[in-house]
């Protein structure tokens, strides 16, 4: 009887999906039957969680538990919450919510640093949402607003020269110029690696949009000194600048924009010569 029934074909018969999606949400950040516990954040707060659903959704979460299970004491490392203070609570519930159920709610807020940790993670389908919905919703104007905390995360490495060369056209920028050449130069490093191609070459577009003028005599040495280690920025650009603080006064080759302040911009000495500044 066996072996008939072994050579009948079989189908697989699927229930209804909205109901097993909704069903495995509950589980998310439920305590009960949960056996992990993150503490996620500056906040310290904690998530609940089921290791099994982690780890086969997760190769990263597979390792970690694995790891547990063959140390000496796996019950006693398997009972201690897993810390993660360098990532926001909403972003790692959205993780969570995508391992759970196979969809994210993202919003303009976390969706880099959702974008950021799906990289981190390797979960390839939870990065092109995340990267579908930036395209889709996030605005240059949005981008500016949250600038000072997307240059913090790894997704800011993730955007392509022409957005960056578009958002640093911006005078909305919520950023100071120093800041924002510390992350272009990440960037730009970063891109070069990827790219197998040099610093220079990667961001020559992207350096004409970075505002030299308003930075300090000061602030300029230090960039010159910086700036022999990658040539990130070409002399002629510097030596822009320091005509400027000479002449008190940008050269005609200079982009207006480039002579305006930021909405971010500290204020320098300086400034009271510059073009229009930004209140």
């Amino acid at each position: 009887m066996a072996s008939t029934c072994s050579q009948i074909p079989s189908t697989s018969q699927q229930g209804n999906t909205a109901t097993f999606t909704a069903a495995l949400r509950s589980l998310v950040n439920n305590p009960d039957f949960s056996d992990v516990k993150f503490v996620v954040g500056k906040e310290r707060q904690e998530v609940f969680a089921h290791r099994c659903i982690l780890a086969c959704r997760c190769e990263v979460f597979h390792g970690m538990f694995s790891q547990q299970l063959q140390s000496d004491r796996p019950r006693e490392l398997m009972d201690i919450p897993v810390v993660l203070s360098d990532v926001q609570p909403e972003v790692f519930l959205a993780v969570i919510e995508f391992l759970y159920t196979n969809c994210v709610t993202l919003n303009n807020c976390i969706a880099l640093e959702v974008l950021t940790s799906a990289v981190e993670y390797g979960l390839d389908d939870l990065r092109k949402l995340c990267v579908e919905f930036i395209t889709d919703s996030l605005t240059v104007e949005t981008v500016c607003e949250a600038m000072q905390e997307i240059v913090k995360t790894r997704g800011f490495h993730e955007l392509s020269d022409l957005a960056l060369v578009s958002i640093l056209q911006s005078s909305l920028l919520l950023i100071d110029e120093l800041e924002l050449l510390s992350a272009v130069r990440e960037w730009a490093n970063v891109n070069s690696v990827v790219l197998e191609r040099p610093v220079p070459d990667v961001a020559k577009d992207i350096v004409r949009e970075l505002r030299l003028f308003l930075l300090s005599p000061e602030e300029l040495t230090r960039l010159e000194n910086v700036n022999h280690k990658d040539n990130l920025i070409p002399v002629e650009r510097i030596a822009e600048a320091w005509k400027f603080h000479a002449l008190k006064k940008g050269s005609l080759g200079a982009q207006a924009h480039l002579l305006q302040r930021r909405k971010g911009t500290r204020p320098r000495d300086h400034h009271r010569y510059l073009n229009l500044p930004h209140k």
